[in-house]
């Protein structure tokens, strides 16, 4: 996946910005606060619909008008062009594909696939639960097209689940069960056939970075343990009724990181949990090269996270994802291959020859 042109409007600090990206590798250079995180953000809303900085649409609409728009031209790895916009105002947002109104976000995250790493990326490791749910969804969104109805379809009967356990309606408790309870299980085997199958790679990708990380292991965890979920389900009806909520099921999953006989959250340094999860977005890349799209690779103030050395091990195993890849910072690093590079001063940009 690469993107051959993409147009910013009035987002965040950036009035109007137009940028033709290099198809494999792109620096975004500039003082902090001057806008390069802000170019990273617009592509990652013009995938997910949200940013991975703020819950709030309004704090990324700019001063000029009263909403935001980013467009941008694709090239799969195909070949294959699209077209691709999102516009937003408040609550409300319009997004066209070729032309074309959409009626989900959704439709635009399977056209624009991407991976993000930034500087809070180390939540991977040391995080709650939710934030390594969200990186397995992520995957499994992009590989398995039925996984979405599943979620929405779980997670609208887990919130009626939740609201008949607060009115102590047993027999309506009982009805629902019989759809959360299939529903948990397949969302279940998703998550557990792709944490499988990025296991092993990120084992191999992290003990290539340091020695000491070759017995890192990757597990995960269901949210119920062993036998059926509606068997969990039947056995924690009494403490969720208590509680009044639904304690068992895949919205407590987990996939748990361990180096040794210990949770890797407890024993590994801040560098080797960045190096950690740079190996978890790694292995996903190259999963989902292997199903057929090389995602864009969005690199948020790499140079931060890792010194020269790992800096340069890090960029050069994402380039061989052959996705492109966008890299901020403060300066220019030095690289001799091909690639732009794009200073941003006071929400402006330019290329600099």
């Amino acid at each position: 996946m690469k993107i051959k042109a993409i147009q910013i409007e009035n987002f965040r600090n950036l009035e109007s910005v137009s940028i033709k990206p290099n198809s494999v590798l792109n620096f975004i250079v500039g003082n902090n606060g001057a806008g390069k995180t802000s170019i990273i953000e617009s592509i990652v809303v013009l995938s997910r619909g949200r940013s991975f900085r703020t819950t709030q649409a309004s704090e990324l609409i700019g001063p000029a008008k009263t909403s935001f728009s980013v467009f941008a031209g694709t090239e799969q790895d195909s070949g294959q062009y699209q077209r691709l916009g999102l516009e937003r105002s408040g609550k409300h947002w319009k997004a066209r594909k070729n032309g074309k109104d959409l009626l989900q976000i959704s439709q635009l995250t399977r056209s624009l696939p991407l991976v993000l790493m930034e500087p809070n990326s180390h939540l991977l490791v040391n995080g709650a639960p939710d934030v390594r749910r969200r990186f397995l969804d992520w995957g499994v969104f992009h590989v398995e097209h039925k996984f979405l109805e599943v979620w929405r379809r779980f997670s609208k009967a887990l919130r009626q689940r939740n609201a008949a356990l607060r009115q102590r309606q047993l027999d309506v408790i009982e009805s629902i069960d019989d759809i959360l309870s299939p529903l948990g299980s397949q969302l279940s085997q998703f998550r557990e056939v792709y944490s499988a199958s990025i296991s092993k790679e990120t084992q191999l990708i992290v003990a290539g970075f340091s020695s000491e990380l070759s017995d890192i292991t990757l597990e995960y965890k269901n949210g119920w343990g062993s036998g059926s979920y509606r068997q969990a389900l039947c056995k924690s009806l009494d403490r969720d009724l208590a509680r009044g909520v639904t304690s068992q099921g895949p919205h407590r999953a987990d996939l748990v990181l361990m180096k040794g006989g210990a949770f890797a959250r407890a024993v590994l340094s801040r560098g080797e949990q960045k190096i950690l999860s740079a190996a978890l977005l790694l292995a996903q890349a190259n999963f989902l090269k292997l199903r057929g799209e090389s995602p864009l690779v969005l690199l948020d103030d790499l140079a931060s996270e890792f010194d020269a050395l790992f800096y340069a091990g890090v960029l050069e195993r994402f380039l061989a994802t052959e996705g492109q890849v966008w890299v901020t910072g403060t300066a220019e690093p030095e690289f001799s291959g091909r690639r732009s590079v794009f200073h941003v001063e006071h929400g402006t940009v330019r290329e600099m020859i």
